[in-house]
């Protein structure tokens, strides 16, 4: 099928996935430090990374992807069959899959989560213009009919970041007020800012096959995994070497030394993992105005920003191109002339052109990513040089994920992203995504790079999607980073992956 094609385009080491082949043993508890508290445990409604990490134990998606980033069922039972105009999908589901209720999954739930998907996630709304009907065709097939082609599709229903999970029909609160997913593990408890234990499904119906990154085989080798939110770097750092957790997520990379000579603790790489941005708020507010956010972005000097956050060009890259090279999508269209720039005398001009008159310019960060904070203290100054007046907000993770989704409330957000096999599924490119990006020059790339289902098209559509991104300034790639994390030399299954995942977990007894 041709999303498949699209799929072996795509690198295959973004995620360096290794099989187990020692005996894992089962039973046991784990602790895994995160950023923060998750502001919500419905992964539908939020785009936080956090969300994912944990909800994704909880629930399912009807596809997922494997080691190689290729989309591969998950509920479903097979890929879905696409009819030869591209706009028919029919979705066959597993038999036997049950829910954390002890209700069994049929079409009719999975109808009812899309039609909410559709309704309240933005990758959701995003998709929700091409649908023209979701229905059940039998109990345990589902037909998705569009408007017209749309490429992305079943890379939208693999991702766990605004995701397309499927929830009883009955269970369809909004917001969520119970947490019932098929996943290998079920909320047992959660004591907000303390802790989110989840607990074994004893029920749960585990995919086919090896496991083969987030697919194939979920074994449950733990009983329960609890999540802590430990919000400070430092206090993050210190629980890894001294080994107080299990698992220790989001480390500042000059740890890294520290943690590697740690007795209790090993570190865990993801090279490269994805790249640090700016998202500005093109919908409301002073940078609704093109003019004022190429003022930003000319003002910007990128690599001082990456070499405050990371030190040493050991984990970071400064390369403007949205997708590094080894992916099919790197090109270095637009990038000329709009990526470290440095030049406050330039974006003083195009301060003037604007009409700016001293408005505060609210950037919105959080210091639960140290190094977001970094850049941000980087970007006040050059942005100050510049003359623009900054208002830079520190404020916790949660706090900014609520703030952004309110356009009236900020001008920039600080965020980062892993480098995703599809690039619609980068949020910013939803109009409905904070930031609210939504013009016509946006309409007249991204629409047909999404309708073209040829893979090579694709790659040459991406290139013109990337010039307007860079002319138009919705949203600033800093740089490319790797990703530390650190684990316990007692816990086996865990490789690195954006999104870590412990049902292949073990402890070592």
């Amino acid at each position: 099928m041709k999303h498949l094609k699209l799929a072996m385009l795509v690198s295959a080491a973004l995620i360096a996935w290794q099989p187990f082949a020692f005996a894992q043993q089962k039973g046991g508890v784990i602790t895994v430090a995160t950023v923060g508290e998750p502001p919500t445990l419905d992964p539908m409604v939020s785009t936080a990374d956090l969300v994912g990490i944990v909800s994704q134990h909880i629930f399912e998606t009807l596809y997922t992807f494997d080691a190689n980033w290729k989309p591969t069922p998950l509920l479903a039972s097979a890929l879905p069959e696409i009819s030869g105009d591209g706009k028919t999908y029919v979705i066959k589901l597993r038999q036997g899959v049950k829910f954390h209720d002890g209700s069994e999954m049929e079409a009719k739930d999975v109808v009812a989560s899309l039609e909410r998907w559709t309704k309240l996630a933005s990758r959701g709304k995003q998709t929700a213009t091409m649908i023209q009907k979701i229905e059940a065709v039998d109990p345990l097939a589902v037909k998705i009919t569009l408007s017209a082609p749309y490429a992305p599709l079943v890379s939208l229903l693999a991702f766990n970041n605004s995701a397309a999970i499927i929830l009883p029909a009955s269970k369809q609160a909004e917001p969520l007020t119970e947490f019932i997913g098929t996943g290998p593990y079920k909320l047992k408890e959660r004591k907000p800012d303390q802790y989110i234990q989840l607990e074994r499904f004893d029920g749960y119906q585990s995919p086919s096959g090896d496991s083969n990154g987030y697919g194939g085989a979920r074994h449950q080798y733990l009983d329960e995994i609890r999540f802590v939110p430990v919000p400070d770097a430092n206090t993050r750092i210190e629980a890894a070497i001294s080994g107080q957790y299990d698992y220790v997520d989001s480390l500042p990379v000059e740890s890294y030394d520290r943690i590697k000579a740690s007795t209790a603790s090993e570190p865990v790489m993801l090279k490269p993992f994805g790249m640090a941005l700016f998202v500005l708020n093109s919908g409301e507010g002073i940078t609704k105005n093109k003019a004022l956010r190429q003022a930003v972005q000319a003002a910007l000097g990128d690599e001082d920003m990456m070499t405050a956050a990371f030190g040493s060009k050991d984990f970071y890259s400064a390369d403007g191109a949205l997708y590094p090279k080894g992916f099919a999508w790197n090109t270095q269209d637009g990038v000329e002339g709009h990526y470290n720039v440095g030049d406050p005398a330039k974006a003083g001009e195009l301060l003037k052109q604007a009409g700016y008159k001293g408005e505060p310019l609210r950037i919105l960060t959080s210091r639960q990513y140290e190094f977001h904070y970094k850049m941000a203290q980087v970007a006040a100054e050059y942005l100050k040089a510049a003359g623009f007046t900054v208002d830079l907000q520190v404020v916790d993770w949660a706090t900014l994920t609520q703030r952004r989704s309110d356009p009236k409330l900020w001008d920039i957000y600080i965020t980062h992203s892993p480098f995703l096999p599809e690039p619609s599924l980068i949020g910013m490119l939803s109009t409905s995504a904070p930031g609210h990006w939504d013009t016509p020059d946006r309409a007249k790339v991204v629409n047909p790079f999404n309708a073209e289902s040829d893979p090579q098209k694709r790659v040459a559509l991406w290139a013109d999607v990337q010039k307007v991104i860079m002319d138009e300034v919705p949203f600033i790639k800093v740089g490319d980073f790797n990703a530390v994390s650190a684990k316990s030399k007692k816990l086996d299954g865990v490789a690195p992956a954006p999104w870590p995942y412990f049902w292949n977990a073990s402890v070592k007894k």
